[in-house]
């Protein structure tokens, strides 16, 4: 990516390639900035992951860190919005904003032009073309192609394989016994939802993950983990500043402490749910308890425990099976250890597949396919070797929409001329530092790599820094600082605070020497 590509002063006509979360933000933040955003989305709906959600599905997060800094929630949703209460707000976002979102509009190729792209879509009323000076690649990653392994014996199951893509209602479950596979968000959730209908569920898992409960201490579990005096113990790739550093690198005795504790926690809550139950749900509590570090599994995928699911799973409701799938028998499923499951149903909630970009020119798609676990970018945003585009949503995390515009602001800054980039070398030298931290440190899934999941604060300091903005945002308040929890308003109006500052430098921002 050479300076012409990005000093243009002016604003650009840029496609937005996805109209789910990622894609409405970016395209809000894009439009603030002076530019002219086209949204396409293949779907009728907007909302991407939740236009295709589950019934009963609800956000892990709570309302106050799910909203765009333009737009806050105009109705009171629940504290744990339901899917159903983010597609409506996003619907009135979209309408407030003025946004042009082009539902089923599906792009099925870019071609790169001398000073852009040509995007070649289709809808209803046919195949056009249309010629943007740049491109935001919004296509989620859990929106795509779901992991649908086979397994020996499936011809002669008797009874139906499904996915939670095919829960359109709990009726599926009525009267069946029902194996959910997998240790997700959307296994345990269908594995608690199912459990209202079902004859019985069975919980079937290779290995199981720790579970963020929703309570800790009789404290929420965002009051602990997103302020910052949980988030610097966090171990990362990279800190944005110093003495953060210093602490995991010369002090890993008391960050390695503090995660014990949070484990200990963590096990005291599932274990509750069998106190005066009996041996026999102690056991299948103790079933559901990794023993492995909790770090390993604050990843994208990490899930919280649906609130009845360690109680059902003490009563005998949910059956949990800590084995292999080995294969479907006649009237059931076989695991390697040689039990025998019989069962109406089996829903295989195995995760997504390797994030796949169809429409881009074959040139590309090497760079961005390549790898097991997804798409390699520098600040998770843009690739060097692909000019006039960039990813939103890619630095998916436990504060996404903050994350998707703060990320967003450094996008336009960068289209403005406000930032120097390192060289290419550097570049993917960085991307390769952060890549072999994740697969040493981070348990793995297909979009390990387009995810900051729990490190959203030393990701989103590090872009600030980058952007000259001031990352201690509840500052004179040193208390608030250091124990009230962030969410999204603490990042409000951060647009007219960048463009206020950025009048006051005479020259562009060299982007900082950090990993991000």
């Amino acid at each position: 990516m050479n300076e012409s590509e990005t000093n243009n002063p002016t604003g650009l006509r840029i496609g937005v390639i996805g109209a789910g979360v990622s894609g409405i933000a970016a395209a809000s933040i894009l439009n603030k900035n002076g530019h002219t955003t086209v949204v396409f989305e293949k779907h009728r709906e907007i909302g991407g992951v939740w236009a295709v959600s589950y019934p009963g599905v609800a956000l892990q997060n709570t309302y106050p860190h799910y909203e765009l800094s333009e737009y806050p929630w105009p109705f009171k949703p629940d504290f744990h919005p339901t899917g159903a209460q983010i597609e409506r707000y996003l619907g009135m976002a979209v309408e407030h904003l003025g946004l042009d979102i082009r539902l089923e509009h599906e792009v099925v190729g870019i071609e790169e032009k001398e000073n852009g792209w040509i995007v070649r879509h289709r809808s209803p009323s046919g195949e056009r073309t249309e010629a943007f000076d740049y491109l935001v690649v919004a296509v989620g990653q859990y929106t795509q192609w779901k992991h649908r392994p086979d397994f020996p014996g499936e011809s002669e199951f008797t009874g139906s394989i499904i996915t939670e893509r095919d829960v359109k209602d709990l009726e599926i479950f009525r009267d069946r016994k029902t194996v959910v596979v997998g240790f997700g968000k959307s296994a345990v959730d269908m594995a608690t939802l199912a459990v209202e209908a079902a004859e019985q569920v069975y919980h079937l898992f290779r290995t199981p993950r720790w579970l963020i409960p929703f309570s800790v201490l009789g404290l929420h579990y965002s009051t602990l983990l997103f302020c910052r005096a949980s988030t610097v113990m966090m171990p990362c790739w990279d800190y944005p500043t110093r003495w953060e550093g210093f602490l995991h690198r010369r002090m890993p005795w008391m960050v390695n402490a503090t995660w014990s504790l949070i484990e200990r926690l963590f096990r005291r809550e599932y274990l509750k749910a069998a106190r005066g139950k009996g041996p026999a749900a102690l056991e299948r509590i103790q079933t559901l308890i990794p023993d492995h570090s909790v770090v390993g599994d604050l990843r994208s995928a990490a899930a919280l425990a649906p609130v009845n699911y360690h109680a059902l799973a003490a009563n005998g409701e949910i059956l949990p099976f800590h084995a292999e799938f080995r294969g479907f028998t006649v009237d059931g499923v076989e695991l390697d250890d040689g039990t025998r499951i019989e069962c109406d149903q089996v829903l295989l909630c195995v995760g997504s597949e390797t994030p796949r970009f169809p429409f881009f020119p074959e040139k590309y798609r090497g760079f961005i396919e390549g790898e097991p676990d997804g798409v390699q970018l520098y600040r998770h945003m843009i690739h060097p070797r692909i000019p006039r585009l960039a990813f939103a949503g890619y630095n998916h995390g436990f504060m996404h929409i903050p994350t998707t515009e703060v990320s967003s602001l450094w996008l336009c800054a960068l289209l403005r001329g406000d930032l120097t980039l390192p060289g290419i070398d550097e570049m993917e030298r960085s991307i390769a530092r952060i890549r072999d931290w994740k697969r040493a440190h981070v348990n793995f899934e297909p979009s390990r790599s387009c995810a900051v999941n729990t490190r959203f604060q030393q990701y989103i300091d590090i872009i600030l820094k980058d952007l000259g903005l001031p990352v201690r945002r509840k500052l004179p308040n040193i208390f608030a600082e250091i124990f009230v929890q962030y969410g999204a308003r603490d990042y409000y109006g951060l647009t007219d605070e960048y463009n206020r500052a950025r009048t006051k430098r005479p020259r562009p921002l060299p982007v900082l020497a950090r990993d991000t």
